[in-house]
C-alpha cells in the first residue's frame, strides 16, 4: 500500500475486455508489478453503450490489478477509441522575441497552431507538436535557445466527441478511479510497439482491437496522421458465429484457438467440433471453412486502413513498413495477409520497453495498456496539469474551470 505514490496504471477500456495494468519506475525503466483484466460488457466499437456493465468490468480488472501488485489504484490513465475520433494537422506563426526562442515563445506559436474553429460537441484530447521551423528552417525537434526572428509550428490534433469522453470519465468515476488523463489508444500502442529508429523512417503501427482497428503513421519521428475504423475483432467472431450457427462466445474460443488469417498458411485441415445453438448436437466443420470466414473480414479491415491511409496521402511515408498489433493481431497469418496488401514488411508488435512482469504482457493484447504507462511516466516527467479534475463530470464545470485558470494566468 506505501507504493501507490509511486505507481501507474493504465486502464485499457475496450470492446471485449477491460485491462488495467500497474507499473512503477525503477533504475533500469518501467516495471510491470500488476495486472487485471476481465470481459467488457458495456461498450461497443469502442464506445461506452451500458454504463453500469462498464463499471462493473472495471471494477473486476482493477480488484484483480490490485491484488496483484498489492497496492490500492486510485488514479488511472484511461485510453478512448471509437468512430468519433479525428486527427488534423494544423500550422502557427509567430515572431520570435529577443531573436532568441523562449518556453513563452513556444507556448505561444502552439496556441497560434491550436486556434482552430472545433465543433461545440467535440473536445480536444492532444496537441502534438511534429516540427519547428526557424526562419525557414526547418525539422527542429527542440527549439528552446535557438536564434531567430520567426518561429512555426507544425502540430496534430486530435478531438474525440465530448460525450464519448465524459462516458469514459464518468464510468471510472463510478468504479471509485479519478482519470489523471485521456489517452488517444494508437498513440499509447505506439509507446509500447514502435522502435525509435522505426518512428525517424517512417512506420504505420495499425492495431486491431476488439471493436475498433487504430492507425497512425509516423515519420521523422513525429505522428503525421491518426485515423480510427470501427472493425475490429468482435466483427470476426460474430462472422464466425454466423457463419458456422454457434453462440458468440463459442465462436470467440474458436477462433483463438483455431483461427487462421488465411487459409493459406494453414499447416494441417483439421477438423474442428463446433457447439450449436438451441441444445442441438455439436458438429463437425473443417478449420479450411472457418478460415474462409476470417479471411474476407481480415482482408476488409487491413484495406480499409490502407485506403484511409492513402486519403491522407500517407502511402509513401512508412519505408520501414507496418507494424500490427491488438489482440486480433495474434491471429495467425495476419502480418502475412497484411503484407500483401500493403505491399510492405510487416511485423507484428509486442510490447517492449518495460520490465517486471514482462512475459506476462508481451502479447499484442496488452500493447494499449502497457502504452498507457509509458505514457503515464512520460508525462509525469514534466509537470503536466491533470485535464480530468477528480470527479468532474459536466462539461460547463470543465469549461467554467479553464476560463477561471485563464483569467488567473494559468491557462494550458
Amino acid at each position: 500500500m506505501a507504493r501507490k505514490d509511486d505507481l501507474i496504471v493504465g486502464l485499457d477500456i475496450g470492446t471485449t475486455k477491460i485491462c488495467a495494468i500497474v507499473a512503477e519506475r525503477t533504475e533500469n525503466g518501467v516495471d510491470v508489478v500488476g495486472i487485471g483484466t476481465h470481459p467488457s460488457r458495456g461498450l461497443r466499437k469502442g464506445v461506452v453503450v451500458d454504463i453500469d456493465a462498464t463499471v462493473d468490468s472495471i471494477k473486476h480488472a482493477v480488484e484483480e490489478a490490485e491484488l496483484m501488485a498489492d497496492c490500492e489504484i486510485t488514479s488511472v490513465y484511461a485510453g478512448i477509441a471509437g468512430g468519433h475520433i479525428r486527427g488534423f494537422n494544423s500550422h502557427g506563426v509567430v515572431a520570435v522575441k529577443d531573436r532568441e526562442v523562449r518556453e513563452s515563445d513556444v507556448k505561444r506559436v502552439i496556441d497560434a497552431a491550436k486556434a482552430v474553429a472545433i465543433p461545440m460537441d467535440r473536445e480536444v484530447i492532444h496537441v502534438i507538436p511534429q516540427e519547428f521551423i526557424i526562419d525557414d528552417q526547418d525539422g527542429i525537434r527542440e527549439p528552446l535557445g535557438m536564434s531567430g526572428v520567426r518561429l512555426e509550428a507544425k502540430i496534430h490534433i486530435v478531438t474525440a466527441a465530448v460525450t464519448s469522453a465524459q462516458n469514459i470519465v464518468k464510468c471510472a468515476n463510478k468504479a471509485g478511479l479519478n482519470v489523471i488523463d485521456i489517452v488517444l489508444e494508437p498513440l499509447a500502442s505506439a509507446q509500447a510497439v514502435l522502435a525509435d529508429d522505426e518512428r525517424d523512417l517512417g512506420v504505420c503501427m495499425i492495431d486491431i482491437g476488439g471493436g475498433t482497428t487504430d492507425i497512425a503513421v509516423f515519420h521523422d519521428g513525429s505522428i503525421k496522421n491518426t485515423a480510427v475504423l470501427g472493425l475490429g475483432g468482435y466483427h470476426l467472431s460474430n462472422d464466425i458465429a454466423v457463419g458456422l450457427r454457434t453462440p458468440f462466445d463459442e465462436a470467440e474460443r474458436i477462433k483463438k484457438k483455431f483461427g487462421v488469417a488465411s487459409a493459406r498458411y494453414l499447416t494441417s485441415d483439421d477438423v474442428i467440433s463446433v457447439p450449436s445453438v438451441g441444445g442441438r448436437r455439436p458438429r463437425e466443420v473443417s478449420r479450411k471453412i472457418l478460415c474462409e470466414i476470417i479471411e474476407p473480414r481480415v482482408e476488409e479491415i487491413l484495406s480499409l486502413a490502407r485506403q484511409e491511409i492513402a486519403k491522407a496521402g500517407l502511402e509513401d511515408y512508412f519505408p520501414s513498413g507496418v507494424v500490427v498489433t491488438g489482440g486480433a493481431s495474434a491471429l495467425d497469418g495476419v502480418p502475412e495477409l497484411a503484407e500483401e496488401i500493403f505491399e510492405s514488411p510487416v511485423r507484428r508488435g509486442l510490447p517492449t520497453h518495460i520490465g517486471g512482469l514482462q512475459d506476462v504482457v508481451r502479447s499484442p493484447m496488452y500493447a494499449t495498456g502497457v502504452g498507457l504507462v509509458l505514457f503515464g511516466f512520460s508525462q509525469t516527467r514534466g509537470a503536466r496539469h491533470s485535464r480530468f479534475r477528480i470527479r468532474d463530470e459536466s462539461i460547463f464545470g470543465r469549461v467554467k474551470q479553464r476560463m477561471r485558470d485563464w483569467f488567473y494566468g494559468d491557462f494550458e
